[in-house]
């Protein structure tokens, strides 16, 4: 990362997110000068401490002195925990408006965008980079505000004692700024490292514990356990080197002040036997430049904070910054639906990164009320027309219509608030039985939830479970069967009570028993609303108005049942092969 995309980042930083909270920042220096004035006040105390306590005796000084320097002591030390509180408020809101950006701009984002980049990757930028920017704003600002402070004191009271001293003890000022820059431009590449490696770990522990019964099964427990040593063995060197990076300033800077300290001392006693120095000034001197060393060499590693914070900023903007293809558009009307009725004309579509159609110049309409079933083969593009109803995707031409409405040219929010979706891949959330239903319509009654169940022949299954409603479900529903999370996701499809439902192998999970009773609920549900269903099993879509037949996205034939079964012969051979399995 270049000098120039850093001071980018840096400047974004502070525009956006640390400006706001400028009033905080300058307290923050009030207190930082607290603390510098601390220090320095410590160091020239013992010039008349030991002048005057020491040497002369004065027993008038024997208490004050003391006494003043645990007051400095006091300041110093409070000042600093009250700074600190302060930049930690800081820190911690700046990094809370990151995470609430990156979420809405993840929730916002088009279905393409979110998939692009494996999900722990994200976590990763919540947690790992979002914590460089924390330590960045509560330490990295702090040190930069009371450490400069303090050096400026501490340098100023050693020009005071002697300037000849100083000037000579300021010579490993430059020579640490010169350092700091040289770990800095190391330090940026490391840490970029290191956050792809971090960002490959959650990655892999996520698909670790999801799969975790895939890998049992298949017993690869070593080879994923292999896996994990690589990732971590990685992760350990690029952690190593950002170490290693941050202490190489350590031995050089003692390496620098040993030569210093060498040669101050040789000078010093040059100087107090000639009598230009006198004692109690060169301790109060030798105090003043051994407690700017602290602040020397955290200056000097600031650098090195600086960059690994543009760093992680730069990953958190790209996400924050994510154009998305689908999104709301202010001033487009809301979708009209006093009749259902959806009609694709000559609607193409490729999914992004490949360069075969998933559906090409598919035409149909389904009449308002009625049940259309898309069947076929696997790979056929059913799934792919019901992903675009939503707009999950926008098809690469042609148009899709509802109601006469290009679903492009109507609001996002009323065009899926019109649509209800059991998909084959079932999202639940890791709580309870009501929550997870009622997430179609959060002011929902129990008695409509209740109601819903009963449709989606769930309610015996539910009110047997340990809390019944109140049962925590799991991560993705993993305590209960198949067949029962599909069934919650039937109810709550119905509890949104939407005037499009699509079905995407709805009832594929189910035994005989519960799939009789959850058709018979379907067809309450589809009463005088507009259906689309996709399924294997062809006596799900056997009773509906229409069946459009699929086939290498293409639609090769249209029909009710008894037509097709007369001249479709790709539908005679679904159907035959049905027949066969049943």
């Amino acid at each position: 990362m270049n000098l120039a995309t850093v001071k980018k980042i840096l400047l974004r930083l502070y525009k956006s997110y640390v400006k706001e909270h400028f009033f905080k920042l300058i307290i923050a220096l009030l207190l930082s000068f607290g603390v510098a004035g601390g220090t320095a006040s410590i160091a020239w105390l013992l010039d008349p401490a030991i002048k005057k306590i020491f040497l002369e005796q004065d027993d008038t000084l024997l208490v004050l002195i003391p006494l003043a320097i645990v007051a400095a002591f006091t300041v110093k030390g409070s000042s600093l925990y009250f700074a600190r509180t302060m930049t930690i408020k800081v820190g911690n809101a700046i990094c809370r408006k990151l995470q609430v950006e990156m979420t809405d701009s993840i929730l916002k984002s088009d279905t393409h965008t979110v998939e692009s980049k494996h999900s722990g990757r994200y976590i990763s930028h919540f947690l790992y980079d979002v914590g460089m920017i924390q330590n960045l704003v509560s330490a990295g600002v702090l040190n930069l505000m009371k450490d400069s402070l303090s050096l400026i004191l501490l340098v100023s009271l050693m020009f005071y004692q002697n300037w000849k001293l100083a000037s000579f003890a300021i010579i490993m000022m430059p020579l640490a700024a010169l350092v700091a820059k040289s770990l800095g431009k190391r330090m940026g590449k490391v840490v970029s490292e290191s956050a792809q490696i971090t960002g490959n770990l959650s990655s892999f522990l996520s698909e670790m514990i999801k799969g975790s019964r895939m890998i049992k099964i298949y017993q690869q427990e070593k080879f994923e356990f292999d896996r994990s040593k690589k990732i971590l063995d990685l992760l350990m060197g690029k952690q190593n080197k950002i170490g290693f990076v941050m202490i190489r300033a350590t031995p050089i800077m003692e390496v620098l002040t040993g030569f210093i300290m060498a040669g101050f001392i040789y000078y010093t006693g040059l100087m107090i036997s000639t009598g230009e120095i006198e004692i109690n000034n060169f301790f109060s001197f030798l105090t003043a430049m051994m407690l700017a060393y602290q602040p020397i060499r955290s200056l000097a590693t600031m650098n090195i904070m600086i960059y690994q914070g543009a760093t992680a900023g730069e990953r958190i903007f790209n996400v924050i910054d994510t154009e998305t293809n689908i999104k709301e558009i202010d001033g487009l009307p809301n979708l009209k639906i006093d009749k259902a009725v959806i009609e694709f004309k000559n609607v193409s579509f490729s999914y992004p990164k490949t360069n075969v159609d998933a559906i090409n110049n598919v035409n149909f309409l389904i009449d308002h009320g009625s049940t259309a079933a898309l069947v076929g083969h696997s790979g056929a593009g059913k799934s792919t027309i019901i992903n675009l109803l939503p707009r999950f995707y926008d098809p690469n031409q042609g148009e899709i219509c509802i109601n006469k409405q290009n679903v492009r040219n109507i609001t996002l929010s009323s065009l899926r608030k019109s649509l209800s979706m059991v998909s084959q891949d079932i999202i639940l959330f890791d709580d309870t039985v009501r929550a997870n239903i009622a997430y179609a319509n959060l002011s929902a009654s129990d008695k409509k939830i209740r109601e819903a169940c009963d449709f989606a022949a769930a309610t015996d299954f539910i009110e047997k479970l340990p809390q019944s409603y109140e049962t925590i479900i799991g991560e993705n529903g993993i305590r209960l069967s198949g067949g029962q999370k599909q069934r919650i996701s039937i109810a709550r499809a119905i509890l949104k009570d939407a005037p499009i439902i699509l079905l995407d192998e709805a009832t594929s999970s189910l035994d005989a028993d519960s799939e009789d009773k959850v058709q018979n609920a379907i067809m309450n549900l589809t009463k005088n609303r507009t259906t689309l269903v996709i399924a294997h099993r062809l006596s799900t879509i056997i009773r509906a108005n229409k069946i459009i037949v699929m086939n290498e996205g293409k639609i090769v034939d249209m029909g009710t049942h008894d037509e097709l079964l007369r001249n479709s012969k790709v539908y005679k051979n679904l159907y035959s092969k049905q027949l066969s399995a049943s």
